[in-house]
């Protein structure tokens, strides 16, 4: 068994070594390029067709993974059919929006769908574990809905997150990490397989995004890799709370820009602003390598701590940590909006 996952994983991020630069190239040709544009950070125009590169990677990896790991859980094999359908679903509104820029509306219309989809497979949040361990079986009236809001918003989370160097991938690179050490230690071996090509697959792509990049993942990166963090936890069971640890800082970012633009009268999903936290520290002069390694080190840290730490302990650190990243953020927005207004003076 042990075998079989490190030679999945070592020929997945080889093809994501390889087609990546391919993913590129193809995407220059094309003309799947982004160019700087107010409100945004980037600087140059780029190739956003890396995504490609991290899916095709996913994907070897993963059909690899069905002749090294051997699965005889037939509910497994169902699932595995789910998480297929609902990305059948996301790689063309993916490639939709990359190719010709979809509406907010038609893009979260997809995003729902790609949720629903896996449903009928399995694929949903039966229950939830509250801080002291105890299971809370879910009524379908509330899995339901409860799950389709897991899957969008995560979708979400990573497609704001991606707006800057390196950030993205990284993160969820650290995510699936992070929920493969928790599978590993559930021992779910050969569920384990789709968080270990995740790892690789995003592996592959960052020595291409990292700053300066030569490729962003655009819209097929950013939904595919939310869509599967998602899915995968659900897929085994108990690690829903993992994922909201080790994510905690992109999904408050994106809660709490949800909220500001909806404050200020806007469509949360409409641009140009500096409501993200990333755009914020840009701002304070912080670079692209050092926003990415800060976003790093924090979802790195408070992930071990999630693995670490059980029950109460547990529940008072992701409560400790939200706040703090809530009054981290207000204080640094007021600190920006008070420079901004003495240099307009």
């Amino acid at each position: 068994m042990t075998a079989g996952l490190l030679a999945t994983f070592v020929l997945t991020l080889a093809v994501g070594l390889v087609l990546t630069p391919l993913a590129r190239r193809v995407g220059i040709a094309v003309g799947m390029v982004d160019k700087p544009r107010p409100g945004e950070l980037l600087r140059w125009t780029v190739a956003r067709t890396g995504g490609y590169g991290i899916v095709g990677a996913f994907l070897v990896g993963l059909l690899v993974s069905l002749a090294l790991v051997p699965r005889s859980d037939g509910e497994e094999w169902t699932r595995l059919v789910g998480f297929a359908a609902g990305l059948a679903v996301v790689l063309p509104v993916a490639l939709l929006d990359d190719r010709l820029r979809l509406g907010a509306r038609s893009q979260l219309l997809g995003q729902i769908a790609a949720a629903l989809v896996p449903i009928p497979f399995g694929l949903y949040v039966a229950d939830v574990s509250n801080p002291w361990g105890e299971i809370i079986v879910l009524p379908l009236l509330v899995a339901v809905p409860f799950t389709v809001i897991w899957v969008v918003g995560m979708i979400n989370t990573l497609n704001w997150l991606d707006t800057s160097d390196g950030l993205a991938g990284g993160v969820a690179a650290i995510a699936a990490l992070v929920l493969l050490v928790r599978t590993m230690d559930l021992g779910q071996y050969s569920v384990a397989v789709l968080p270990l090509v995740l790892l690789a697959a995003c592996l592959g792509f960052l020595p291409y995004n990292f700053n300066p990049s030569r490729v962003i993942m655009g819209t097929s990166g950013s939904m595919f890799l939310g869509y599967t963090l998602a899915i995968l936890a659900i897929f085994g069971g108990a690690k829903i709370a993992t994922a909201l640890m080790v994510l905690g800082l992109p999904i408050l970012d994106t809660a709490l820009v949800i909220v500001q633009r909806t404050l200020a009268g806007r469509s949360p999903f409409q641009g140009g602003d500096d409501a993200h936290l990333v755009h914020r520290l840009a701002y304070r002069g912080w670079g692209p390598r050092r926003i990415a390694l800060w976003a790093y080190a924090i979802c790195l840290l408070v992930g071990a701590a999630g693995l670490v730490l059980s029950g109460p302990l547990k529940a008072w650190l992701f409560v400790i940590v939200t706040v703090a990243l809530v009054l981290g953020t207000l204080l640094l927005a007021l600190r920006l909006r008070a420079e901004r207004s003495q240099a307009a003076r």
